[in-house]
Parts: C-alpha cells; sequence; structure tokens
C-alpha cells in the first residue's frame, strides 16, 4: 500500500518560513522522482519543485530563491523548505512521487498571513 504522507503546514506571517515532509511508504524512495505540488482556492494545481533520483532540483518562477527542496533516501522523505512566505503562497501543498506510476499525499494547508 503506497503512502505519502505530508506534514508541517500551518499559518505564519508574511515574510516566516514554514518547513514540509512527505514520508513516503510503498515505494522505491530512492528511484522515484519527487514533486511538491500546490493549489490554492480556484485555482489549477501547479508544480512547485522537483528533486530528481539525482538530486537535481528544479523550481517554479515563482519560488525560486525562496524554497529549497531536498530530500533523505535513509528516511523515505522528502522536504521542502519555504522562506520569505507570500501571502501568494497560501495553497494546500501536495506531494506527489513514484519510480513508474505516480502518487499523491492528501495534502497540507499552508496559510500565509499578510
Amino acid at each position: 500500500q503506497v503512502q505519502l504522507v505530508e506534514s508541517g503546514g500551518g499559518l505564519v506571517q508574511a515574510g516566516g518560513s514554514l518547513r514540509l515532509s512527505c514520508a513516503a511508504s510503498g515505494i522505491i524512495f530512492s528511484r522515484s522522482n519527487m514533486n511538491w505540488y500546490r493549489q490554492a482556492p480556484g485555482k489549477q494545481r501547479e508544480l512547485v519543485a522537483t528533486i530528481t533520483t539525482g538530486g537535481s532540483t528544479h523550481y517554479a518562477d515563482s519560488v525560486k530563491g525562496r524554497f529549497t527542496i531536498s530530500r533523505d533516501n535513509a528516511k523515505n522523505t522528502v522536504y521542502l523548505q519555504m522562506n520569505s512566505l507570500k501571502p501568494e503562497d497560501t495553497a494546500v501543498y501536495y506531494c506527489n512521487g513514484g519510480a513508474t506510476l505516480m502518487y499523491w499525499g492528501q495534502g497540507t494547508q499552508v496559510t500565509v498571513s499578510s
């Protein structure tokens, strides 16, 4: 049974930081590219950051320089460090990944107040 479980969301003031975690089970994590997506109310889900099996990272332009994706293969966990948060970062953040099929977590709410 595949599970991706996000944690670390919450309410933070603009300029603050949060660190999201996604613990994976049931997939071969070391062979899985992992992604963070987000979906704001009334908007489409968008890709925020990707980390490949080799550790290469890619970011949406809107978060470059503020967010950092990382992974710990020993813990089957991917992280998203979010700094200098803005109200427009408010969204439900989803973990996504897999070696062949891609799976989704249930999401964690991030709310940034102005």
